[in-house]
């Protein structure tokens, strides 16, 4: 039992670094709770609620570059809670066997947008060098509605929604990679706390894991939003890529 929570307080670290700088630490944390012999529901929603301490640190550690974006933060956050609520009745309404059937592609899809990143991130970049003005047009409209859609993905699974977000926020939004990256924490933030909300009331919850992986998150929010930064990127992803692997074998065996 010691070993066990010492593993998922360290998942949970690992987690809420790897959600601050990139997205994705559902890929360290969930495969860890499947490990321990945890149903897969209950583990889903256990760590949807234990990550939403690190999303709220990781957010808290990139406040500066939240300067002036307010009004940009207010508008796309009514999208994540009504995305990440639809996603949370989803999770509760839809049979258990569809999770588990649903979960592989879920993982295996987390696993893919992980390794696109870096593209996804390059096409970012580019278009910020063709327009190095910063905030010198609105964002277009599509933005809410994407912003709502990645809502709902992470309501029901979360896995890599922080990559979707960027995707979204860095095509649409005229701001640079750090700025966008701070309205991306306060996004994934509302969404599992709106989700985590409704899973406390009518959930399953395992509330040993909501703890240990909640503390080891905000732990890892604060190491993101600090030395995370200066982290190898492709360190991270290959981290996550290859814990996201072995869930994905241990669903077929």
């Amino acid at each position: 039992m010691l070993l066990e929570s010492a593993a998922i307080l360290l998942a949970g670290v690992a987690a809420g670094t790897i959600n601050t700088v990139v997205g994705s630490g559902t890929l360290i944390t969930f495969p860890t709770l499947l490990a321990f012999g945890v149903p897969p529901v209950t583990a889903n929603v256990s760590n949807n609620i234990g990550l939403v301490p690190g999303s709220v640190s990781g957010a808290i550690g990139y406040r500066r570059e939240l300067a002036g974006q307010r009004a940009r933060v207010q508008r796309l956050v009514t999208g994540s809670l009504l995305g990440g609520l639809v996603g949370a009745v989803m999770l509760l309404v839809l049979p258990e066997g569809a999770f588990e059937t649903i979960v592989p592609v879920l993982i295996g899809l987390g696993i893919v947008l992980v390794v696109v990143q870096p593209r996804v991130s390059r096409t970012v970049a580019r278009r910020r060098e063709e327009r190095p003005v910063e905030g010198t047009r609105p964002d277009p409209w599509w933005i809410w509605p994407a912003t709502a859609l990645t809502g709902v993905y992470g309501g029901y699974f979360g896995a890599a929604q922080g990559v979707l977000l960027m995707g979204v926020l860095g095509i649409g939004v005229e701001e640079s990679l750090q700025r966008l990256n701070a309205v991306k924490n306060i996004l994934a933030a509302t969404v599992n706390g709106v989700a985590g909300l409704l899973f406390v009331v009518v959930a399953d919850v395992d509330w040993r894991i909501v703890a240990l992986i909640g503390v080891g998150a905000v732990i890892g929010g604060q190491i993101g939003a600090t030395v995370g930064r200066r982290l190898p990127p492709t360190v991270l992803r290959a981290v996550i890529v290859v814990v996201g692997l072995a869930a994905l074998v241990s669903f077929a065996l």
